[in-house]
């Protein structure tokens, strides 16, 4: 039962407090339509909106990035929804039909960006167009679009990291969660009469990162030396923020039967193999003046 005057949230050091957060923002003619869904929609047209601005920029067909995002979008949900699935096996083995319940969550960042960048590949090749100018045009908008995302997980209270007493420190209402972790059973603490958890929040890190290097990728779109260059700096600034802030986490996805992240370690492979991919193409810059 929750206690009516305790917020939701608090950020103790911040002095921040908000009273109600719930995840449903409104009923549609029966259905809960989610926050979620709603912060996710708004991070897809915020980042076709930068994508179209982009192409406007270069010269490139507007319409071509609206009609790409309806194949994206979905190579994008099955992407996010599989890789899910593949490192949470354990969850859906014993009930397969789990694995088509999208409305309970079970969607994976990189997941989505790898079932985007398949789907882009295989558009590109069947309109005959340039991939590494398309995909130069839509990663700042992909990532706008992922800074926005996160806040989703603000509004489901999830996502979060472990326990912290930081500036930026997030109380959470321990009755109001879908999950505890159990590390984080010894810091449950009691204010207004209320449980609560304090915790690192993660999905803000994130968006905050992905901002960041969203605004230095349009800074350097003027300088770059190569077609292709802005989408390997996109893998490698966000891979750079990811690999740590994924350590944070405490719902993290890990490898079978191991203790590794996967996501974790994707990123850091990515940071490592785009970083590798720039060094050689400006080396061959380089030699060919």
């Amino acid at each position: 039962m929750l206690v009516a005057h305790a917020p939701d949230v608090v950020f103790p050091h911040l002095g921040i407090k908000i009273e109600k957060l719930d995840p449903a923002a409104f009923t549609l003619f029966g259905v809960e339509v989610y926050w979620y869904g709603i912060i996710i929609v708004l991070g897809i047209l915020g980042g076709l909106l930068l994508a179209q601005y982009r192409a406007g920029k270069s010269g490139q067909s507007k319409e071509l990035y609206a009609d790409f995002l309806l194949y994206g979008l979905v190579a994008a949900i099955l992407g996010a929804r599989i890789y899910y699935v593949v490192f949470a096996w354990e969850s859906y083995k014993d009930n397969l039909w789990d694995i088509f319940a999208f409305r309970e969550g079970g969607l994976a960042i990189y997941g989505g960006v790898i079932g985007a960048v398949l789907a882009l590949v295989l558009y590109t090749r069947v309109k005959k167009l340039d991939y590494w100018l398309m995909a130069d045009t839509a990663a700042p908008g992909l990532l706008l679009g992922q800074s926005i995302g996160r806040w989703g997980n603000f509004f489901n209270m999830e996502a979060f990291g472990g326990y912290t007493d930081g500036p930026f420190a997030m109380a959470l209402r321990v009755d109001a969660l879908k999950y505890l972790p159990p590390s984080l059973v010894p810091h449950i603490q009691e204010m207004e009469g209320t449980a609560y958890i304090q915790v690192q929040p993660t999905f803000l890190y994130e968006s905050a990162w992905s901002l960041l290097v969203v605004l230095l990728l349009l800074w350097y779109t003027r300088r770059k030396r190569f077609t292709g260059e802005i989408f390997w700096l996109y893998l490698l600034g966000y891979g750079l923020g990811r690999s740590v802030i994924e350590g944070f986490r405490t719902d993290q996805l890990f490898l079978w039967g191991t203790n590794i992240p996967a996501s974790q370690l994707l990123a850091a492979l990515l940071v490592v193999g785009s970083g590798i991919v720039l060094l050689v193409k400006r080396r061959g810059l380089k030699k060919a003046q």
